[in-house]
Formats: C-alpha cells, structure tokens, sequence
C-alpha cells in the first residue's frame, strides 16, 4: 500500500511540473501591448470610498488556492467609475439586509501570470496573461454578502475560488437559500453594469473596462 501511495504521490508530482513547464514556456514575461488610447488610470481604495466595505483579501493570506499569500498588503482598489457603482450596489444591498465582502479587486498583471504558470489546468477559471485580466484593468471584483446583523459570510452554493461546476452562476445544487443568495447577488450588481463571469458566481466585470490599460503597479505605488 505504502509503495502505491507512492507511485501516485510521484504521478502528481511529474503532472505538476509538465503543467508548469508547459506554462512557463508560453507565457509571456512582460504584460502584453495593447494598441489604442485608454482613459488615465484612477484607481481607489474602496474602503477609503465606503468604509463599511468589508475585506477578506484572501491573496493576502495562505487561505487561498495558491496556498501562501501572494500580496503584501491587504487592499482593494477599483477605478472609481467602477468604485462608485460598487458603492451603490453596496447600499442596495443593505436595503435587503447583507453588505458585500471583498475577496479581490485590482490585481497587478505579474500575478495573473503567477496564477496561470502554476495552474494551467484551470484554464477556465484563471485568465491567460497573454491577453490580460480585468482584474488588471482595476474593473473587476470578487466578491459575497456578509449578514448585517451577525457579520457572518452568507453561504453560496460554492466556497470562493472552487474551481468545480458548483462555482458556476447558473448551477443549480446546493440548497435554495443558497441560490436565491447568489442570485440576489448577481442582480443587485447586474444592476449598476456589472457582469457575472461565467465560471464564477464572485466574479464580476464592470462594463466600462474595455477603457482602462492593463497594469502592473503595485498597491504601495497606486497614488503616487
């Protein structure tokens, strides 16, 4: 048993670094060019904007699908078109009773890259660096309800970042609570032009994204 144990343990390994390899030789060492002019970045912090925001910055901790932190600091930004429209969609919110916990927001493009070279296998959960995140435009976020009255996490059919069917927004296990949850979620922000992403009932796009630059800057230097 212990031999078999073994053999599957190295089958892992050696599927693990083929998938890495592979990644590492087609993805790109510097953001991709973009053609075109964009609008000037104004990216904000979203609790300086609202601080009843609340912040579960997972990237920042080992509680994510990484398992180690891959940000400094535990922060959320947005541009401030979108930043607005998450406030309104936040005080939406608290009219039926939840506020909205921020897992993610803006995410430096070198990131991006970190998360598709070492997973490349879930290609439809994770954008491909050659072409950019909306995270990297500063125009999406991840994020859930919280309970006003017991500050608990409301539950969904899925964890954040499960990379399984049960992520999606239109699947329907779980229990009724559950969607009902999820699917106030995605209205109240479908309201103010956000779009769910596909595979991931936290992930939303804001509609104006197509105007903003890919970026790489760091949290320390948004501002200066």
């Amino acid at each position: 048993m212990l031999l078999i144990a073994r053999k599957k343990a190295f089958l892992v390994l050696l599927a693990v670094c083929f998938w890495s390899s592979l990644a590492l030789a087609q993805s790109p060492a510097t953001p991709p060019r973009e053609e075109g002019s964009f609008r000037p970045s104004k990216l904000v912090e979203l609790v300086k904007l609202d601080p009843t925001f609340r912040l579960d910055i997972r990237y920042a901790t080992p509680h994510n699908f990484m398992g180690r932190p891959v940000y400094t600091e535990a922060r959320a930004f947005l541009q401030m078109e979108a930043a607005e429209a998450l406030v309104r969609a936040h005080g939406k919110a608290k009219e039926k009773g939840y506020g909205l916990l921020i897992f993610d927001a803006y995410r430096p493009w070198h990131v991006t890259k970190l998360f598709w070279d070492t997973f490349p296998q879930f290609k439809d959960y994770l954008a491909d660096p050659a072409k950019g995140s909306r995270h990297n435009r500063g125009c999406a976020v991840d994020l859930t309800f919280f309970d006003l009255k017991t500050g608990k996490e409301v539950e969904m059919p899925s964890p954040f970042d499960n990379f399984t069917e049960r992520a999606h927004p239109d699947y329907q296990g779980g229990t009724e609570p559950q969607r009902k949850a999820r699917d106030l979620l995605r209205t109240l922000m479908e309201s103010e032009g956000f779009a769910v992403y596909e595979y991931e009932w936290w992930h939303f796009d804001y509609e104006g994204w197509r105007d903003y630059a890919i970026q790489d800057v760091s949290y320390s230097e948004i501002g200066k």
